[in-house]
């Protein structure tokens, strides 16, 4: 218990007023000239002397009801904008007003708010900071609204003719308030007309300060985050980022597309909800065109940079930009599919990228890699090497894939748009599948027979393609019947042997005619007489041959 005295000993005390824990001895006589409230319970207390007062619930505690009685007895104190608005809740409180005594307490804090707290922006930011424990009350005497009225002229003043340095100096005033008190200067800078950018630069030293460690890091390698998700922090956290994006003002680019991913990853880490996170992200994908590759990893990454976060966030964000330029297209008569906008060419070298970029983490599966690899139209890419790179380091991050998944990996790629450099390269990659090699080799070929440099000789890309398939599937062909020809090497020769050591014939016709019945079919695939071919002049007259019953043939080395 904290006792305080006031006033002279040389009078004793008649009434103890208590405020919380702390205890006043004070003289009844000197409160009621100035506080209509303690008159009242005086006047109208059963109890014959009163001899204890509760004001527990007095605005601004033990501390202002201090100051509150120091007036009543007539002891100077100071009053500042820290502390100026608890004062004039208290008098009104105790009901120290001007009405029931001259020159009250009411009357000397209203005259400094006017003339001294409410004469510049950061005193009218200090006074609205010390309401947030002072309401409803603070709100009711209109100290609220007027500090807000005051700050928001005074912001959107400094923005537009600053005068001090630096220029933004005022964000970081208006920063140490609650959101719900900044997001109302936000809306009073809005009403008076105050440019997007300049909000913009308030809400981004906002979110800083409020979500330093979660916005701040750019990097991707971050502090590991280990509060838990649903702790208190991260509560507050999330709902102070929800209220941050519903301040966003309607200028979808008035904010740097860095700052936008870093708020975006923040939704994502906090589990903000799916209206926030949408917005962020359409947000982005307006202005995507200015992405980087590290803005990008902002995204993909948690912040110790040790997994990849859900890379959906960033497939919307792609595929919603890509609408974007396909209806810009159409307005404009265009067609996507054959031209792209630099825009769109330039988010295509930087998906490329950025996907070599996340292609080795391990966790990365092939439908997510071609998922956002395919999301980018077929015209934006006029040469396909960032994307043969990303494709090549995938393949070589996961070396435990089978030729149908390196196909279905090497399936976002168009070989024929491969520069010469990078077909070289292909063409000796060994992780690449022989499909995509034998792609990379026939183009050389072509471009070879068709003279090379003169481009207009060439077929298209539809004729080279069908062509590639073609000779893709005969080479096929032909790699087994060298296998099945070898096959029957291997097996004459060990005849050959078996007829040498004196093996009978009839163990040789014993075996089971399945290997020559299908050797016969293979062969008769390299018959020159399967395409029609009637010519016979070659073949000598005097064998003799019997074309009434053809006989049962076996095969022999000559």
């Amino acid at each position: 218990m904290v006792n305080f005295r006031v006033f002279s000993q040389e009078i004793p005390t008649d009434v103890i007023v208590e405020v919380g824990e702390a205890n006043f001895n004070l003289h009844k006589f000197m409160l009621v000239a100035k506080s209509n409230y303690i008159r009242k319970l005086i006047m109208e207390t059963n109890e014959a002397d009163l001899t204890r007062i509760n004001l527990s619930e007095i605005p601004g505690g033990p501390e202002i009801f201090e100051k509150a009685a120091k007036f009543c007895y007539g002891v100077n104190f100071e009053i500042t904008v820290h502390n100026v608005a608890a004062l004039r809740c208290a008098a009104e409180y105790l009901q120290m007003t001007d009405k029931y005594c001259d020159n009250n307490l009411a009357g000397r804090t209203e005259d400094f708010l006017s003339q001294v707290a409410l004469s510049s922006l950061s005193g009218a930011v200090v006074v609205l900071k010390s309401c947030e424990d002072l309401l409803p009350m603070a709100e009711e005497l209109k100290i609220v609204q007027r500090c807000i009225d005051v700050a928001s002229a005074r912001a959107c003043n400094e923005a537009s003719f600053p005068c001090r340095t630096p220029p933004n100096w005022w964000t970081e005033e208006l920063s140490i308030l609650d959101v719900e008190l900044f997001g109302r200067i936000i809306g009073a800078m809005k009403q008076r007309g105050a440019k997007p950018l300049t909000i913009a630069t308030a809400l981004i030293t906002y979110a800083e300060r409020w979500l330093r460690d979660l916005v701040r890091d750019h990097s991707g390698n971050g502090i590991k985050c280990s509060e838990p998700i649903d702790s208190d922090l991260r509560i507050q956290q999330r709902e102070l980022l929800e209220s941050i994006v519903q301040l966003l003002p309607a200028e979808k680019a008035a904010f740097p597309i860095h700052f936008l991913c870093c708020l975006l990853r923040c939704a994502i880490f906090l589990k903000a909800s799916s209206a926030c996170r949408n917005e962020v992200e359409k947000r982005i994908s307006l202005i995507l065109e200015h992405v980087t590759v590290d803005d990008l990893l902002v995204l993909s990454f948690t912040y110790d940079g040790e997994r990849l976060f859900d890379l959906d966030s960033v497939r919307r964000i792609i595929s919603g930009f890509v609408e974007k330029e396909k209806s810009m297209a159409v307005f404009n008569g265009g067609d996507f599919r054959e031209v792209s906008s630099s825009a769109m060419q330039r988010v295509a070298k930087t998906v490329d990228a950025y996907l070599a970029e996340i292609a080795t983490a391990v966790e990365l599966s092939i439908s997510k890699f071609n998922g956002i690899a395919n999301l980018v139209p077929k015209g934006a890419r006029k040469v396909e090497d960032d994307l043969y790179r990303a494709i090549d380091i995938y393949l070589k991050s996961h070396p435990n894939l089978d030729e149908i998944e390196r196909e279905k990996v090497c399936s976002s790629m168009d070989p024929l748009k491969l520069s010469y450099e990078a077909r070289v390269h292909a063409s000796q990659n060994k992780r690449l599948p022989v499909q995509i090699v034998l792609h990379a080799l026939y183009y050389d070929q072509l471009k070879l027979r068709s003279g090379g440099a003169d481009d207009r000789n060439q077929p298209d890309a539809v004729t080279t393609r069908n062509q590639l398939q073609a000779d893709v599937s005969l080479v096929k062909e032909n790699e087994a019947l060298r296998t099945e020809l070898l096959k029957m090497k291997m097996y004459i020769s060990d005849m050959q042997k078996n007829n040498q050591t004196g093996t009978s014939s009839k163990s040789v016709g014993t075996r089971k005619p399945t290997f020559f019945s299908s050797m016969s079919k293979t062969l008769g695939k390299l018959n020159p007489f399967r395409h029609g071919s009637k010519d016979t002049s070659h073949i000598d007259d005097n064998l003799g041959v019997d074309v009434t019953k053809p006989r049962r043939r076996r095969f022999s080395i000559s």
